[in-house]
């Protein structure tokens, strides 16, 4: 395997992260999504999006490498109290102190070579760096790939479940939380 790193992403990635996740959905995720909501995502709105989220600031957005090719990116944000909030309402402790991974994608062809791994590790540090404790993901009940992933990562379901409307099909997702204590492991 080429070199392998993570870095926080520039303006120059932004074009390749809108491709990989535009790639690696209608890939990875053509059993759970429809086709039309699949086909109606646009290069340019993507690109507009990660643009903004790029500029936002060092350490949202980071970018999987090996060697020339840039291969996977993972987006992290602190997290929005209805994203953390019990099923009541209610906030935990250390609501102040969550982040949300709001997207983390290896595209599938340069998958199964640590990437993921990487990405959610040096985003988790770099929330920790910054006084983050614990970290959060909504991942599809049917995406057995990232549920595997977080759990291998120690992270697990808490029990809050949510159901978004998929252009007109129901999709279930699972809360995963875990600590933002990760380790790259080689």
């Amino acid at each position: 395997m080429a070199q392998a790193a993570v870095r926080p992403a520039t303006l120059d990635d932004v074009a390749e992260i809108a491709r990989i996740q535009l790639d690696t959905w209608r890939q990875a995720y053509a059993a759970l999504l429809p086709a039309d909501v699949l086909a109606g995502m646009d290069a340019d709105g993507a690109e507009a999006v990660w643009r903004q989220a790029v500029q936002e600031g060092p350490g949202l957005v980071f970018v999987a490498t090996e060697g020339e090719w840039t291969v996977g990116f993972c987006a992290i944000l602190p997290a929005p109290e209805e994203e953390v909030a019990a099923a009541d309402g209610a906030l935990p402790e250390d609501a102040q102190h969550v982040v949300q991974v709001g997207t983390l994608l290896v595209e599938p062809r340069w998958g199964r070579r640590g990437h993921g791994g990487r990405l959610l590790a040096t985003a988790a540090t770099a929330y920790r760096e910054k006084g983050g404790v614990r970290g959060v993901a909504w991942v599809a009940q049917e995406d057995k790939a990232s549920l595997n992933f977080y759990r291998a990562a120690g992270w697990d379901t808490d029990g809050t479940v949510r159901t978004l409307d998929a252009g007109g099909r129901p999709l279930r997702e699972y809360r995963l939380t875990g600590s933002l204590e990760l380790e790259l492991r080689d």
